[in-house]
């Protein structure tokens, strides 16, 4: 793994300030907060990485992939420069993943790049920050 990080994860945020993805993990059991953490740091140390921990799903959008004890957790993704932007994570509960959960993805995704096309970050500072 590359020692030094190629990509930085940032926690999508809707227009109201809430962080979805980060509000999602926050309410799981602590050893499967860590290994969602352990599989999302894979990503930002190993990219460009594949399966088992990480999966092209089109049109912009990645996933990790985190094997709990008794689920799957996915975070679906996309990438912006240098930054891993977290737009949905949810327990996968069938072999597919469900349509829902893909354009749940697709609509923060295009609302993430609708907001930065209209206001540039100052230095420092990342999309969807309050200055």
């Amino acid at each position: 793994m590359n020692p030094n990080k190629t990509l930085h994860a940032f926690f999508f945020k809707t227009a109201t300030g809430s962080e979805p993805v980060r509000g999602v993990i926050k309410n799981l059991p602590t050893e499967e907060k860590k290994r969602i953490g352990e599989a999302i740091k894979a990503v930002e140390f190993g990219w460009p990485i594949g399966l088992p921990v990480c999966r092209n799903m089109g049109s912009g959008l990645w996933e990790v992939r985190a094997d709990l004890p008794n689920r799957i957790f996915r975070v679906l993704f996309g990438i912006d420069g240098d930054l891993m932007v977290l737009l949905h994570g949810f327990v996968k509960k069938t072999r597919k993943t469900p349509q829902k959960d893909l354009d749940v993805a697709k609509g923060r995704w295009k609302e993430y790049r609708r907001r930065k096309k209209a206001k540039r970050p100052e230095k420092g500072e990342k999309v969807g920050e309050e200055r």
